[in-house]
């Protein structure tokens, strides 16, 4: 799995702060931008402990992402507020085969053995069909959910929250619990007060929506 982080809104703190402001101002949008940078970083710190998170709506990322399953990109676009690009099966032939392998069947060499004995069966089944003139769009059905694929991915900052709320959470399946974290670490590094306390619930809330007692990050305040 490769995630880069190749596009965003250009000040993606300074914008949501300066509509924070405005909500409480009798500034007209075009003099917020006479503010102190220190004035509004206090600002969106306080909307965002406030929980007032429409503001960051006006931040957006743009995320390349690459050697994922179809798996993972099925669960990802389940997150509406986004715009996707995902390379094609209809028009890419994918002759080679290239899958995601789980962590869990990687861990034991006879099921890792069976595994590839059956990714093998399966991309000589889908070039025998490219061979004998079916196109790629109908020969695309006997690959499986592990085929890699590629996507281009952009989210507002209040969706990325939300994603990362359910995502990163230990019980989410490991795939896209991983692309969330990744995409998690790109993020905090270009804003860091919106995203400072970004994660799972058990982290951003103190509790557990599915009260998953058994989690090791399950809130002690949630115990009792």
């Amino acid at each position: 799995m490769n995630v880069r982080l190749i596009g965003f809104t250009p000040n993606p703190e300074k914008i949501p702060a300066m509509a924070a402001k405005l909500t409480h101002s009798i500034t007209k949008p075009i003099d917020l931008d006479k503010t102190s940078d220190k004035e509004l970083k206090a600002i969106l710190e306080h909307v965002m402990k406030m929980g007032h998170t429409s503001v960051v709506e006006h931040t957006c990322f743009t995320f390349a992402i690459s050697d994922v399953s179809r798996s993972l990109t099925h669960q990802l676009v389940r997150h509406r507020i986004a715009s996707y690009s995902q390379q094609s099966q209809r028009y890419v032939n994918l002759k080679e085969p290239n899958y995601v392998t789980p962590p869990k069947i990687a861990q034991n060499p006879e099921m890792k053995e069976a595994y590839d004995k059956t990714m093998k069966i399966i991309w000589e089944e889908y070039n025998k069909l490219l061979n004998m003139g079916i196109p790629a769009e109908d020969a695309r059905y006997v690959l499986p959910n592990a085929a890699c694929t590629n996507i281009i991915v952009t989210m507002n900052a209040r969706s990325l929250l939300n994603f990362f709320e359910l995502r990163c959470c230990l019980h989410a399946q490991w795939e896209i619990r991983k692309l969330a974290n990744l995409m998690l670490k790109e993020v905090k590094k270009i804003a860091p007060t919106i995203f400072k306390n970004a994660g799972p619930p058990c982290k951003t809330k103190h509790i557990c929506p599915e009260n998953k007692r058994d989690c090791p990050l399950y809130p002690k305040s949630q115990k009792g």
